[in-house]
Order: structure tokens, then sequence, then C-alpha cells
């Protein structure tokens, strides 16, 4: 795409759930480090991120991550997208695996985000998402939550389960993981519904109606109209595995800021890294720092085969000095 002038939009999304049980520490800390780091970094304009947390003391006028505020949020991004653009959706939060709503496949599992509301998110959501992405633009998201692979339905494994990788039988004492059990998601749903059903979609749609998760409103036949786009847009760099959680730290333990372990690998690996980075080596670099540090999660990479060596966020190499 030389010699046109990109667009770089971004949707930024942490989820602290303060005075919840489901609290956590630095998601909120991850979306903010992150924010600097596209403005610095990779050339995005502030008046082109978009901010949403759930802080207490927010400022006035802030947009809390409900589901609706974050898919209204993406839209928006995707509406904006010419071919050449650059997008970027990072989410630092609780993540959740659904039993497959699918009769033929009882024991499979669907992967969703939970925003602050519990209005999940889910990758059904994403692929639509993506499929709306012009050819030639591209949309990057980093999910730092837990059960994140695959989080785009029918995204292409890069990075993932079959990925080699060590055994290790340790775990970071410092960190929480950032998943909330599909038992206690129906719970809490139940409880604003105050409807006895142990179906989840039934909760949803009776309490957020056409706000509620795509995979819970479209029939079960309408659900293969969203198959992935060739060659696929998406680009997806998960904190963990689907069957697996992600990290976040602890600030009374570790001292200083909380962060989520994911976030700040890839922090990590862009400031010992100026030059530009593929998206291949992100992930990889990152499971390295994570595996270094006691974390038993593995970083994942679903995208097409161009985009897995495509530079992280396009970033382009500085000029030679003459």
């Amino acid at each position: 795409m030389e010699g046109i002038r990109r667009k770089r939009l971004a949707v930024l999304v942490g989820c602290n759930y303060p005075n919840t049980p489901n609290e956590l520490r630095g998601c909120i800390n991850d979306v903010l480090a992150m924010r600097d780091t596209l403005i610095k970094r990779f050339g995005f304009a502030p008046s082109n991120i978009e901010l949403l947390t759930d802080e207490v003391n927010a400022p006035s006028g802030s947009t809390m991550p409900t589901g609706a505020n974050i898919k209204q949020a993406l839209s928006r991004m995707v509406d904006q997208a010419q071919p050449g653009d650059v997008l970027y959706f990072h989410y630092s939060g609780h993540g959740t695996r659904i039993p497959s709503m699918k009769p033929a496949f009882p024991f499979r599992h669907e992967e969703a985000i939970i925003p602050c509301d519990f209005n999940l998110i889910t990758d059904l959501d994403l692929r639509q998402l993506v499929n709306r992405v012009p050819k030639g633009a591209s949309l990057t998201i980093l999910s730092d939550s837990c059960h994140s692979g695959g989080l785009i339905d029918k995204e292409k494994e890069q990075i993932g389960p079959s990925s080699a990788v060590q055994n290790e039988t340790t775990m970071n004492l410092n960190s929480k993981p950032k998943t909330i059990p599909f038992s206690d998601v129906l719970q809490q749903l139940a409880s604003l519904t105050n409807i006895s059903s142990s179906d989840v979609g039934t909760h949803l749609l009776e309490f957020f109606g056409s706000e509620a998760s795509l995979r819970f409103r479209a029939p079960f036949l309408e659900r293969d109209l969203f198959p992935p786009l060739k060659p696929d847009e998406g680009i997806l760099l998960s904190g963990c595995q689907a069957d697996e959680t992600s990290a976040d730290m602890d600030p009374a333990v570790t001292g200083g800021k909380a962060y989520g372990a994911f976030s700040n690998a890839v922090q990590m690996v862009l400031k010992d890294d100026p030059a530009p980075l593929s998206n291949r080596e992100v992930v990889v670099r990152a499971r390295k720092i994570l595996r270094s540090r006691g974390f038993v999660q593995h970083p994942c990479l679903y995208c097409s085969d161009e985009n897995a060596d495509a530079s992280f966020l396009s970033q382009q190499p500085q000029a030679s000095a003459l």
C-alpha cells in the first residue's frame, strides 16, 4: 500500500470489575500503557483511539465497557475503514467458555469475553466484525483474557495448541486468573432475569434483547452465513490457548502497578526491539517471556499465512540517515 496514507484507528477496553467478586487489578493499566505505545511507536493519533474502562473515578463523559458500548465502538471503527487502514482492538478483562449450542457438538466450547455488564461478546461477533473489514485493511485483536485462543471464529491457527511447547508445571503465585467460570456467568445472568434456566442464551436475550450476541440471536442455520473471508483480514493475538487462563498480577504482592501478564509481555517485547516485528515474532517472544517468569499460559496467533509474517500493526522501518 505504498503511497497511501493509512488511517490508524483503535478501540481499547479495560475491565477491572471494581467492587465485585470478580475484581481484577491490571486491566485498565494494560490499555493505558498500550494507548501510549500506539501513539509514540505506531503513529496513532490520540483522537483516533477510543478508550472504554470501568474505572471507579472515571472522568465525566467516559464510556463504560458494556457489551453494547464495546460493539458500537468496534462497529464505528470498522465503518470508517478503507483499504490500507490499520485497525486495532485491545481487550483486557475476564473471558469464559460457553458450551456449544450445536447439538452435534455437545462437548465443544465457544469463546467469549465478559464486558462489565456480562453481555457476552462471542467468537461469532468478532467473526462478523472481521468479515466487514475492507480488503487491504487489517484488524488486529489482542485479547488478554482467559480462554482467548480461537476468539475469532474459524480463524486459521498459526501458533496455538498444535505448536510444540514445554510442559510447565508451575504457576506464578502472585497472579489471579482472568476467568469467570460459565456456572458463575449463568448465575449472574439469572440474578438479572429472575428466570430459572440453564440456557445462557435465554437470559441474554431476555435481559439485553437485540444487544445480545449474534450467537444467541441468529438461528442455527444462519450461522453459516459468517464464514471467514479469503484472504482473511483478521489477526488475533490471544493471551492463552482456549483451554487455559491468563494471569492478572496483584500489585499488593509484586509492588508497583498491576498488569495483565500477556499485555505486559507484549510491552516488553516491543520495548526490547524498536524495529518492526512480525505478528509471529511478537507472539513467540511473548511466550518466551511468560515461560521464563513461570506463567502457565501460551499466547497464540490466529490469522492468514500472509498476516502471520506481516509487521505488527504495519509498523514501517525507520528511514536510514543519509
